[in-house]
């Protein structure tokens, strides 16, 4: 067994390599995560931090460098198998939800799990359990357009945890919100990080809230250094 959850070592991303304009987003990043650990990644706008994340979450590759994920090195991986490991290992959270509008916010944390071979018994009461950890049980039957931003938002936590991934990547997961909403759904998704024990790496442009992480990285220029 690893003792990171995510590692990731010497990453190179360049966008229109060896033409005019290129763009080198990531020059030699290099970042481990243990379980349990929660890392801010603090970073302007299109400083290349989403791009690290997709990276760093097997939907995306890099020019050069390693991912390994839990100890096993996914750039010798096959598509297959890396697309198994995504399914069943890492969750993702981004600024807007991406809720199916058409369902309510159970069975938007159901389905995930159906797909996954989970019983429909299983998945509801899994469902249940996340919502009620984030206060919003009682909007369980409500679809997302009934819902507030701040509850949609802490819907799309429990969905993006309802595999009990080992790691969750969250991209600027409040930058959608209100400054009081934004503290309020911060700390329900802090209180499921520290419930379940995963590794975990949230993007944010609010360094308040990259403050109360257990550390902070900053991506300048492509590089990463600590904050």
């Amino acid at each position: 067994m690893s003792e990171y959850t995510l590692n990731v070592k010497d990453l190179t991303k360049t966008y229109n390599a060896g033409k005019p304009g290129e763009v080198r987003v990531l020059q030699g990043v290099s970042l481990a995560v243990k379980p349990g650990e929660v890392v801010g990644l603090v970073a302007p706008s299109g400083a290349g931090k989403s791009t690290l994340l997709h990276i760093a979450g097997l939907l995306d590759s890099a020019d050069s460098g390693s991912v390994a994920i839990a100890g096993t090195d996914m750039t010798k991986l096959s598509d297959r198998k890396r697309t198994a490991v995504r399914r069943d290992t890492v969750g993702f959270i981004y600024q807007f939800h991406h809720l199916l509008p058409e369902f309510s916010a159970l069975e938007n944390i159901v389905i995930p799990q159906l797909a996954n071979g989970v019983s429909d018994t299983a998945a509801q009461a899994r469902a249940l359990d996340l919502l009620d950890r984030v206060g919003i049980a009682d909007r369980a039957s409500h679809r997302p357009a009934a819902l507030s931003g701040g509850e949609q938002q802490r819907v799309a936590f429990c969905r993006a945890l309802a595999n009990e991934p080992a790691l969750l990547l969250a991209d600027e997961p409040t930058g959608n919100l209100d400054p009081d909403t934004s503290d309020q759904v911060f700390d329900a998704l802090m209180g499921l990080v520290r419930d379940t024990g995963l590794a975990a790496v949230i993007a944010t442009h609010n360094l308040a809230l990259a403050a109360r992480m257990d550390r902070q990285v900053r991506l300048t220029a492509g590089v990463l250094e600590m904050i």
